[in-house]
């Protein structure tokens, strides 16, 4: 089929082919896409597609095979999504506990702060925080020290803070 037979052929079959998968999918502007990819492939192959052969219905049969597979992935999309969902629903918020470490962990300095999330939470060890903020390990040791005292203060009642703090001190 030459280029010319090609573009006649396309004009006259196109709008025909759409309605007929527009039948089939239910929807005109996926009959569109799948149609269109259909004749995509076709004119790779339009060398050897005689006039003769009915190439209507090998791009009618792409065109279905298209939609179809198209179909597919959005139900598997759509049942993964499904599966997966009800996950987000069920983890619940941060709790109470969560909440008031977080608003402390806000009072402290920055530098304190970091070194502790990165220690306590991160489990980084004392050389990972060093490196990886370019501070002296003897610094970082200093601020988990007066983050752990400054959260103490903030987390827990005033006697037994000051009782903890003494014991800190004597070791």
């Amino acid at each position: 089929m030459t280029d010319e037979e090609f573009d006649a052929f396309y004009a006259a079959a196109f709008p025909r082919l759409v309605g007929q998968l527009s039948a089939m999918t239910g929807d005109h502007s996926e009959a569109q896409d799948v149609v269109q990819d259909a004749f995509v492939r076709a004119w790779d192959r339009r060398a050897s597609f005689l006039v003769t052969e009915a190439p209507e219905a090998w791009i009618r049969t792409v065109a279905t095979r298209l939609a179809v597979s198209r179909w597919r992935r959005a139900r598997r999309w759509l049942e993964l999504m499904r599966h997966h969902a009800p996950l987000v629903d069920r983890v619940p918020g941060p709790g109470p506990e969560r909440m008031v470490l977080v608003e402390a962990l806000r009072q402290l300095p920055e530098a304190q702060r970091r070194a502790v999330v990165l220690h306590h939470l991160c489990d980084l060890s004392v050389e990972q925080i060093a490196a990886e903020t370019g501070t002296p390990e003897g610094t970082v040791k200093a601020r988990l020290s007066r983050g752990r005292v400054a959260l103490a203060r903030l987390l827990a009642p005033g006697e037994r803070v000051e009782e903890k703090e003494k014991e800190d001190s004597r070791v």
